[in-house]
């Protein structure tokens, strides 16, 4: 005959209710996974933003502004230019073997110079050397090396003496073409007719009606008979 377990053999009543099978492999990973999640996360972050800051890239610090060259950017050879005035008429013409142009400071070199200006008046001036330093409008030529600056007369039957042909020759000479000028502080021999007058520095000014030599002037002048000839 059976024996019928008692009381206390028999399980809870609450455990037989909750008890539950064990979970399959691949759920009890899948928990794992989701536990994990966030930590993978954080760490999936932290790389991207590493990868970030070492991909972009650094601002450069502010450059000093590249000082300008001092060689030439370009040149010339046998040129010849020439400037209008505003009305359209011809003013300057520069002519020379080679120009240089030296961005620096803007200036203009040429070797074997010669400068040709016509005024309001109609009278010409024409200035040569074996070097230059020239404006890039050629109002203002600073003549090096056996500079000459020839002011034709302004008529043949001219009498003042300023509107004469002058002549004045230096080793410098600063021409201002515009403004019809010519200065120099170094030894300059003055030409005008037969006569030949040195000094130690030049101010020229036309329009000022002036003519300065300074420094141990000294001159030669024709004989007589020759100035009355060159004044007839």
């Amino acid at each position: 005959m059976p024996v019928l377990p008692t009381d206390d053999s028999l399980p809870p009543a609450n455990e037989v209710a909750t008890a539950s099978p064990p979970l399959p492999r691949w759920a009890r990973a899948w928990d794992q996974l989701m536990a994990s999640l966030p930590v993978l996360l954080m760490a999936l972050l932290a790389a991207f933003t590493y990868w970030l800051v070492r991909s972009t890239p650094v601002p450069e610090a502010p450059r000093e502004a590249a000082a300008p060259r001092s060689d030439p950017d370009y040149v010339m050879q046998g040129f010849s230019v020439q400037h209008y005035s505003e009305a359209g008429l011809p003013g300057v013409r520069l002519e020379g073997r080679e120009m240089r142009h030296y961005p620096d400071t803007d200036r203009i070199e040429i070797d074997d110079v010669r400068v040709r200006h016509t005024d309001e008046q109609g009278r010409l001036s024409v200035a040569t050397a074996r070097q230059a330093q020239a404006e890039g409008d050629g109002s203002e030529v600073r003549l090096v090396g056996q500079a000459v600056v020839v002011r034709e007369a302004l008529s043949p039957d001219a009498t003042d003496p300023l509107a004469q042909r002058l002549e004045f020759r230096s080793e410098f000479l600063h021409f201002f073409v515009d403004d019809q000028r010519v200065e120099s502080d170094q030894p300059v021999t003055l030409v005008q007719g037969g006569a030949q007058i040195r000094g130690q520095a030049l101010r020229y000014d036309h329009s000022r009606r002036v003519l300065e030599l300074t420094g141990g002037v000294q001159g030669e002048l024709p004989p007589a008979g020759r100035r009355a000839a060159a004044s007839s």
